[in-house]
């Protein structure tokens, strides 16, 4: 990976990773200090919006970390597993999180039940995420084995010369 992909990367989870942040500041300001006026039940969307962020801001350390391990040649180690499953957790929280917003939203839906159904279908599409990078993590895992395989083997050949 190119010094310059990493840095454009690196850019790209810090401006997102400090808007994430900002932004659950204000959630918390707001759940602290605006009343709820009846019309929807603020204080559990504002909590599952915390909640919902922070498993973006999960995802994008570990990412993180992972952009690092590629840097340093090292993410074709056991070490990356733990990164890639803590991703895959935070895909499925965020999920999650997502159904409970369709849940608490249906019942204001009754005479429009499709954007139920739509938010229904993006809460499938977030567990399809972490059924790709369930997958990649399979081939993380065959990648190590051949290197494993390949260090096995030069090591093998170098007891013989």
């Amino acid at each position: 990976m190119g010094e310059l992909a990493v840095r454009g990367l690196r850019a790209v989870l810090a401006v997102v990773l400090t808007g994430t942040v900002l932004v659950q500041a204000l959630m918390v300001w707001a759940l602290a200090t605006d009343p709820e006026d009846g019309s929807l039940p603020l204080t559990p969307l504002r909590v599952i919006t915390i909640l919902g962020i922070g498993t973006v801001q999960v995802a994008l350390v570990c990412i993180w970390r992972l952009v690092t391990m590629v840097r340093r040649g090292t993410v074709f180690s056991h070490a990356a597993f733990r990164y890639v499953d803590i991703i895959i957790g935070a895909i499925v929280a965020a999920a999650l999180v997502w159904f409970t917003v369709t849940a608490i939203n249906a019942p204001d839906q009754r005479d429009d039940p499709g954007v139920t159904v739509i938010m229904g279908g993006v809460g499938v599409a977030i567990l399809g995420g972490a059924l790709l990078v369930f997958v990649l993590r399979m081939l993380l895992a065959q990648a190590v084995a051949r290197d494993v395989e390949a260090a096995r083997m030069r090591a093998e050949l170098d007891e013989v010369i």
